[in-house]
């Protein structure tokens, strides 16, 4: 037999396919509602992040269904194959985002011309008043943090920058989206983006890495509530009872 290239799988792609396994166990039947999120992490010796995005990724493939302010439930499983994913979760994407657009920002503090801060100004003025999440709030996100980079004049750092963005273009993040990302965290985010631009109008370089950093570590801590800490009754609770899924 061949040998074949050993892949190491994500942590949170591991912790998926345990489940996996004690739902076909019948360790947890159908319709059954898993322990919370808290539990299952202390249980599993891993982080809560770690759980909820291999609990989305199981919600994507079928298995679960989130109910936001209810708790998580094992559904019947699809009669379709399973598509596995070799995208990086969400949490190890927005970390890597952290290290890397806080370096970029930092330079720019250093080298951003007067046209610049202009481009950066017109793209914060088109973000206000938007209704988030939806193609266009995300168009304008990246755009903001391409422009940042762009004034490195170094089109290797604006394509990396714009690859890292685009990796939240999957279904995981987008379900992860679809529960946490409403018009107020898109206004937390809009005047975060302003500190930024602030912080490199003003050619402060330390300033305008912790900035950024400070962004999108707060975009992580936006993921990390817990679903059952939710209300039902909010943004996500509303359009679960009104669709009976997340988009």
């Amino acid at each position: 037999m061949p040998i074949e290239t050993i892949v190491p799988r994500r942590l949170y792609r591991q912790v998926a396919e345990q489940l996996r396994q004690l739902f076909d166990s019948g360790e947890f039947a159908v319709g059954d509602r898993l322990p919370p999120e808290r539990e299952l992490a202390e249980r599993m010796g891993i982080s809560r992040p770690t759980i909820r995005e291999a609990l989305i990724a199981l919600e994507v493939e079928g298995r679960v269904r989130i109910r936001v302010g209810s708790g998580i439930y094992v559904t019947e499983p699809s009669r379709l194959p399973a598509n596995p994913t070799t995208d990086e979760g969400p949490f190890e994407l927005l970390r890597a985002r952290e290290f890397v657009e806080g370096a970029v920002a930092e330079e720019a503090a250093r080298l951003a011309t007067a046209a610049d801060i202009a481009a950066m100004d017109d793209i914060l003025q088109r973000m206000e008043g938007k209704a988030h999440p939806n193609h266009a709030t995300l168009t304008l996100d990246r755009a903001f943090h391409t422009t940042v980079a762009s004034t490195l004049g170094n089109a290797v750092l604006v394509r990396v920058i714009g690859d890292l963005f685009d990796q939240r273009m999957n279904p995981y993040f987008e379900r992860l989206s679809s529960y946490f990302e409403d018009p107020t965290t898109w206004n937390a985010a809009l005047e975060e983006h302003r500190l930024v631009r602030d912080a490199i109008a003003a050619g402060d370089p330390k300033q305008a890495k912790q900035a950024m950093q400070e962004h999108l570590h707060k975009s992580q801590e936006r993921f990390s509530i817990s679903f059952r800490e939710m209300s039902a009754g909010g943004p996500a609770g509303e359009k679960e009872a009104a669709t009976g899924h997340a988009h």
